[in-house]
């Protein structure tokens, strides 16, 4: 996929939506907005170069196979800059669950 990244600040958004998602979540690092006709929002992805993300936003430029990675700074946004990753789909809860389901399993 081709990832790009952006940060939650008013000057990179409108007044309106700067900090929050498409979801009404927080935006911060480990939120990504995808096309949810490719990866379904509310999903645990890994992307390579960059880690574990929740796909919790959409974006107006996010169609296809792009992804939108969410930086707390524009600093760490700019030097992201635009790159090919591979994102693996996870799930929708988190790794802790996945942990523990495991355990109970080998008992």
């Amino acid at each position: 996929m081709e990832a790009t990244a952006y940060d939650p600040s008013p000057e990179s958004n409108t007044i309106d939506w700067a900090g929050i998602t498409a979801l009404g979540w927080r935006t911060r690092h480990g939120i990504a907005a995808v096309d949810p006709r490719i990866i379904a929002l509310r999903r645990l992805i890994y992307v390579d170069g960059y880690g574990f993300a929740w796909t919790g936003d959409t974006g107006g430029d996010i169609k296809g196979k792009r992804i939108d990675l969410c930086y707390n700074t524009t600093e760490e946004a700019l030097q992201w800059g635009r790159r090919k990753v591979k994102v693996y789909v996870l799930g929708t809860k988190p790794m802790s669950y996945y942990i523990e389901k495991r355990k109970n399993k080998n008992k």
